[in-house]
């Protein structure tokens, strides 16, 4: 199987509208933002003095090297245009339609990653195509919850996995700003559960991961996605059903190629049946990479 590279295709509420010298100019539903993008190297195609025309708001990061990569990124919003400091858009996919919760973080976030919508898209239409009564989703490192909405919109019985108190709290509001309720909420280091759920014999139907590349648990626990995603996949194929599974993976860490979550997956006994890597395509210029996918 070749490497794909894959362009969200569902977006009327995101858009990016251009990238380079270090940032990238995207429209959020009625905002267009300017944030910090160390992969756009090249020189944008619009003038600055349009970006700023265009902006509502602009991240500025605290670290004069504008290009060095980091997990967190250090800085604060400067308002150009009155805005408010968090806000809804939509997202829609043939029967599809979510609302979700978006704000200005303090490190230059905004709860969504926009190209997850094909993972989104992916999730949807497999629950669904199912027929089960209640299939299980399990979402780790799962942030603010939209595709565990997703997931749970598909008809789908959702555990949510994530060590940050913030972001559980932003998901809740996620799903109840889409009308649905009994997503089950867990505070914990992620590999820390599922070790607990393959010895609790515990299965799922479907399997969410977006590791970061570092960070901390609840209780300090160090994570590094390159020491540990071989060991994360091999306890992970533990937990799926042997009947109507899936796995999405999708890695941020910069300078890992797609095939090395390919490879791992398939050392960990999965068969993966598409993987690559995201792109956005710029409405006024290039396209701009977004991480890797894979699913199995």
């Amino acid at each position: 199987m070749q490497s794909q590279q894959v362009y969200p295709s569902s977006w009327t509420d995101y858009q990016l509208l251009d990238s380079g010298e270090g940032e990238k100019l995207e429209r959020f539903g009625d905002y267009v933002l300017i944030r910090p993008e160390p992969q756009a190297i090249w020189s944008r195609t619009w003038s600055p003095e349009k970006w700023h025309q265009q902006a509502h708001a602009h991240f500025i990061r605290e670290q004069q090297d504008k290009f060095r990569f980091q997990d967190e990124v250090k800085g604060g919003w400067k308002k150009i245009k009155p805005m408010p400091d968090h806000w809804l858009i939509r997202y829609r996919y043939g029967d599809l339609a979510i609302t979700l919760r978006l704000a200005l973080t303090s490190f230059g976030h905004v709860g969504i990653f926009p190209e997850q919508g094909d993972n989104w898209n992916f999730i949807y239409n497999s629950i669904r195509s199912w027929q089960l009564a209640e299939p299980t989703v399990l979402n780790l490192f799962a942030y603010t919850g939209a595709a565990s909405v997703v997931a749970r919109a598909a008809g789908a019985a959702v555990t949510h996995v994530d060590a940050s108190r913030p972001g559980l709290n932003w998901a809740n509001q996620n799903m109840q700003l889409n009308g649905q309720q009994d997503i089950r909420w867990v505070y914990e280091d992620a590999l820390k559960f599922v070790r607990r759920e393959v010895k609790r014999g515990h299965r799922y139907n479907g399997i969410i991961l977006d590791p970061p590349p570092y960070g901390r648990g609840p209780d300090g626990e160090k994570w590094m996605l390159v020491d540990q995603l071989q060991f994360l996949l091999q306890q992970v194929r533990e937990l799926l059903s042997t009947e109507h599974q899936f796995l999405v993976l999708s890695m941020y860490a910069v300078g890992l190629s797609p095939v090395v979550g390919a490879n791992a997956a398939v050392r960990a006994g999965f068969t993966p049946t598409a993987y690559g890597e995201f792109l956005l395509r710029g409405s006024a210029g290039l396209p701009l990479p977004m991480g890797t996918f894979l699913r199995a």
